[in-house]
């Protein structure tokens, strides 16, 4: 028999958000696969839940066969699989005359193609059982463009418009597919750009999320009212949307834009 508790599975888990959300998960009751292609990062999560309540598995989510082991096994133990929360993610920021064949693999493999694979792993089960909920982790870099952050802000361009079709193919059999577009958030991603030229504009807000403020929209909020797409916060998605409908407008406030970053790495050094 199915537990009463949700049943969920998250990657990117050893850090940042994505161990965050699997800790705070864990506490509401539910049961969590945490997966990571760095497993030993997934040990401290064993604080918050016994063994009926969580799975650590090592998963690296550009194999589509590692997502199939994944998913059947939890299914196994648990049964059907209510959430699927795609956090993990890389970034490496440069100029684009400066980056390789791998980078461009990399972004792509793990920021879209990763996230399309774990959907195809749960959707069997969720269209037999016509219920399930599917987050991908996106960024505002996914609507507007960033120069310096070229490879990053097209694979999340690219995840955004795949969630937004999917969650439109899947609504009518009863799943939900909700895509989050954050602004900078104050994790170990962030941390690598700090004194990056490159990625300056990452920083032209007037300050970062805190890991909290995006996990509390992916608990509280996303399940209950189950939308397309969430903008954190609101007013910056405004000007994204703005600056990608008019890119040259956009291009035109590029200069302040950086200058504020540099700015507030700067301070941020200090």
């Amino acid at each position: 028999m199915k537990s009463t508790s949700r049943i969920c599975i998250v990657t990117g888990a050893s850090s940042g958000i994505g161990a965050e959300l699997a800790r705070r998960l864990l506490e509401r009751g539910d049961r969590v696969c945490a997966a990571d292609l760095h497993a030993a990062g997934l040990e401290s999560l064993q604080a918050y839940g016994d063994r009926d309540h969580l799975i650590m598995h090592h998963l690296d989510v550009r194999h589509p066969d590692q997502w199939q082991t994944m998913v059947q096994h939890v299914e196994y133990c648990w049964g059907p699989i209510d959430f699927l929360y795609n956090v993990a993610g890389i970034l490496r920021d440069n100029w684009f005359k400066d980056t390789c064949a791998e980078d461009v693999h990399l972004h792509f493999d793990i920021n879209v193609k990763g996230c399309m694979f774990g959907m195809q792993a749960v959707l069997p089960s969720m269209l037999r059982q016509q219920h399930g909920h599917i987050i991908n982790m996106a960024s505002l870099a996914g609507l507007a463009p960033v120069p310096g952050l070229s490879l990053y802000s097209a694979s999340k361009f690219a995840l955004r418009g795949f969630s937004l079709a999917t969650a439109m193919e899947l609504a009518p059999s009863g799943i939900a597919v909700t895509v989050v577009c954050p602004d900078a958030v104050q994790t170990p991603m962030l941390d690598q750009q700090k004194n990056r030229e490159q990625a300056a504009l990452t920083f032209s807000g007037f300050r970062s999320l805190e890991v909290r403020d995006v996990v509390d929209t992916l608990i509280d909020e996303i399940p209950q009212k189950r939308p397309m797409e969430v903008i954190l916060p609101y007013w910056r998605g405004v000007m994204a949307k703005a600056a990608s409908n008019m890119p040259e407008l956009g291009a035109h406030s590029l200069s302040l834009l950086q200058k504020l970053g540099q700015k507030r790495q700067q301070k941020l050094k200090t």
